[in-house]
């Protein structure tokens, strides 16, 4: 027999274990290069991410503090520069009609207070060239208090000067306005405008029954039985009214001599007068409230005779407005307390 030559295939199958019933052994996986790690790639990823973040936060804060650092900068040039600005006024060198505003409320810490009012009326007495005073009016009214101080001042000037004093009205001049309007030696009105009001008012609000309703209880100590006198929580003391009502009617005839002061021989009293209603300006001329018609320049030019007007009305300067933005109204109460108190209105 001739010898056949090994089969290569049969060999292989013969060397196969699976061919012999063994179980097949599993291939064994490559090592990976010992740059690359599974678990660090991640990680340097995060980090790289939150540098990026960290950088792009502190840029932005940078950017923030050079703004704020610029603007801070631009607000301080802006009041250095209205302080220079504003230099002391130049007396006038010739004859002319002293203005002085009266507008909105008269309380203190207005522009409209008596403390502001003052220090402008005596600068336009005091000065040589001012032949009259005019109050240029435009005001409901307000403290009684106030509108007193300067009635009583008005009236000292124009004893110690001789100079006369005008009242002139825009839109309104009720209660205390017209408490001051009366120290003037005349009084000049639109056809339209607002006059009088001659009465007093304390106003305010009564929450008991509101709170009853609610199941809420007012705890009130006080040492003095008439410390809580007017108190808005507490039902109103029949007493307490009373004591209140007198004090009004009081500040009222106080208020009464005053006109009937100021327009003595002028004034048409009816019994409507002093009663609190307002009259236009047409009806306050006919009752006497006012002597006639016309405005700033009219009254300049025809009685002063002086058409050069000099304001000396006090103004905010640009520092004093920012100060009161970024000062004193950051300080502000958001809550005031709850009262009642009298005004000329």
């Amino acid at each position: 027999m001739i010898p056949q030559p090994p089969d290569d295939n049969l060999q292989a199958m013969q060397g196969s274990p699976g061919a012999r019933g063994a179980p097949a052994a599993s291939a064994e996986p490559a090592p990976l290069p010992a740059s690359v790690d599974i678990g660090a790639a991640p990680l340097d990823r995060s980090l790289e991410i939150l540098a990026r973040e960290l950088l792009a936060q502190r840029r932005r804060e940078r950017r923030w503090n050079v703004f704020f650092r610029g603007a801070w900068l631009l607000l301080a040039a802006t009041v250095v520069f209205a302080l220079v600005q504003q230099g002391p006024p130049v007396p006038p060198s010739g004859p002319h009609t002293a203005l002085v505003d009266v507008r909105g409320e008269i309380a203190p810490d207005t522009e409209a207070s008596a403390e502001q009012l003052l220090g402008a009326i005596r600068q336009a007495f005091d000065d040589a060239g001012a032949q009259a005073v005019v109050l240029r009016i435009n005001s409901p009214g307000g403290s009684p208090v106030q509108a007193g101080i300067v009635n009583d001042e008005i009236r000292r000037l124009k004893a110690k000067h001789g100079k006369k004093v005008y009242a002139v009205v825009d839109e309104m001049c009720a209660s205390g306005a017209y408490y001051i309007a009366v120290a003037a030696d005349e009084i000049y009105v639109d056809k339209a405008s607002l006059v009088g009001s001659i009465g007093v008012l304390m106003d305010g609000f009564g929450f008991d029954q509101l709170m009853q309703k609610l199941g809420i209880e007012r705890r009130l100590l006080t040492a003095g039985e008439n410390k809580g006198m007017l108190d808005p929580f507490s039902p109103q003391n029949e007493h307490h009214r009373a004591y209140a009502q007198a004090m009004i009617d009081q500040i009222h005839r106080q208020f009464i001599d005053v006109v009937r002061q100021g327009r003595a021989g002028r004034l048409k009293e009816s019994a409507e007068t002093f009663s609190g209603l307002f009259w236009n300006g047409e009806q306050a001329v006919r009752l006497g409230l006012a002597d006639g018609f016309g405005d700033l320049d009219r009254v300049a030019r025809d009685i002063v005779k002086a058409e050069e007007i000099i304001d000396y009305t006090p103004r905010e300067n640009v520092a004093e407005r920012l100060a009161k933005r970024f000062g004193a109204a950051m300080g502000e109460g958001i809550v005031r307390a709850a009262g009642a108190r009298a005004a000329l209105r």
